[in-house]
């Protein structure tokens, strides 16, 4: 699994960013949010019952990422119609603020080393990547366990400081001072 130092691999896939007819798809890469941070998200496929709690907070705390100049990237293996079908499924999907990623042919999650060994599928992963496309924080959950949205939030924000940060740290606390 490429971890924190390592750079976030390149990409070129469609994503959904849009219900409005004829504006649904749209191709997203690695250099789509020029100078800012990216929380890319994968999850292990569309249609299940984990995944869309964590999809919908991702969707809700938008506006805290945007605050924070970071682009969210929701990624899983469906192609980018399953993500519209599920949009249009799923009441708490539908005005999804972030685009929904279709890493169809497996390329992204393979380079990132998240695929599942037994099921293919990609692992509960998060990724923190800094503006010059460097990964800076790195975690991955088991299928069944959702991660915390407001965990990732937290990391951003000490991230975001370029200090020292002590444990349970939040955005406004004081960092740490070498002696």
């Amino acid at each position: 699994m490429l971890t924190v130092g390592d750079k976030f691999p390149p990409f070129k896939l469609q994503a959904v960013v849009s219900r409005e007819k004829g504006r649904e798809f749209q191709e997203i890469t690695e250099k789509s949010h020029p100078g800012q941070w990216t929380v890319a998200f994968l999850w292990p496929m569309d249609f299940t019952f984990v995944c869309p709690t964590e999809i919908a907070e991702f969707g809700r705390r938008h506006r805290d990422f945007q605050d924070r100049d970071a682009q969210v990237l929701g990624i899983s293996t469906d192609t980018h119609f399953v993500h519209l079908a599920w949009r249009n499924d799923h009441e708490d999907l539908r005005d999804l603020p972030f685009p929904m990623v279709a890493d169809t042919k497996r390329e992204l999650s393979s380079a990132l080393g998240v695929l599942h060994k037994q099921e293919g599928v990609p692992l509960r992963a998060t990724f923190i990547v800094d503006p010059e496309g460097t990964i800076r924080f790195a975690s991955v959950n088991d299928l069944s366990v959702g991660r915390n949205v407001d965990e990732v939030l937290r990391v951003l924000d000490a991230l975001q400081t370029d200090e020292l940060c002590p444990c349970n740290w939040k955005k406004g606390e004081p960092t740490l001072e070498v002696a």
